[in-house]
């Protein structure tokens, strides 16, 4: 487990913001992504709440070789297979069942599990998870809440996601257990809708300057 959590602690650090998208349109997704690498985003999250993700993912994992792309609102094995085959370099989960930690032990391919709570937190540190989501960030206490777990759970680092935007995504950054932050205000559905990817390649570059809090792993 240490290694895989190295393998995803190295790709997630390089980058303050990692994009969240929902993909309603397959044929969008190269360009998207090379836009958002452009703006020195590489690691790129694509959610499967469409059905054109799977596509997307492939088509990015074979065309776009510069982008680290993973897969969000993965929920149970299948899923973690589907999106393995289809190229993701990590998975991402809401939250964590007994499924999913199965999976995740067979494969290479590294998970983001989720947690809300200080107790769901110490449940996947005992299954050997130190690099989790947060999520729902803001809904489930915001970066007040993340700073007060960082004395009792020391060991552990985050990837706050939802509700997570422009304007408090420094307050998250700030935190010395706050490895980057997940948010889909770098790639808005009108600008995707409208091919802006100039757009998309300014708002990728804003904010990838975002600064990080200190990173130990």
């Amino acid at each position: 487990m240490a290694r895989t959590t190295d393998t995803l602690v190295s790709m997630l650090q390089a980058q303050p913001v990692v994009p969240v998208i929902v993909v309603d349109d397959a044929g969008s997704a190269v360009p998207l992504a090379r836009a958002l690498v452009a703006g020195g985003l590489k690691a790129i999250e694509i959610t499967l709440r469409t059905p054109p993700a799977l596509d997307a993912i492939r088509a990015i994992a074979a065309e776009v070789p510069e982008a680290i792309v993973g897969a969000g609102t993965i929920l149970n094995a299948r899923q973690y297979r589907e999106a393995e085959a289809a190229g993701s370099k990590f998975i991402v989960s809401p939250g964590m069942t007994q499924e999913l930690l199965d999976a995740s032990s067979k494969s290479d391919v590294p998970l983001l599990p989720g947690a809300a709570t200080a107790s769901e937190v110490m449940a996947l540190v005992e299954e050997g998870y130190t690099m989790l989501k947060f999520f729902p960030a803001e809904q489930a206490g915001g970066a007040g809440y993340l700073k007060a777990l960082s004395s009792p759970l020391a060991g552990v680092r985050f990837c706050p996601t939802g509700g997570v935007s422009a304007a408090n995504a420094p307050d998250y950054l700030a935190l010395p257990n706050v490895v980057c932050v997940g948010g889909s205000w770098v790639a808005p559905k009108n600008l995707v809708a409208s091919g802006d990817w100039d757009a998309i390649t300014g708002l990728s570059s804003e904010a990838a300057t975002l600064g990080t809090g200190t990173i130990s792993v």
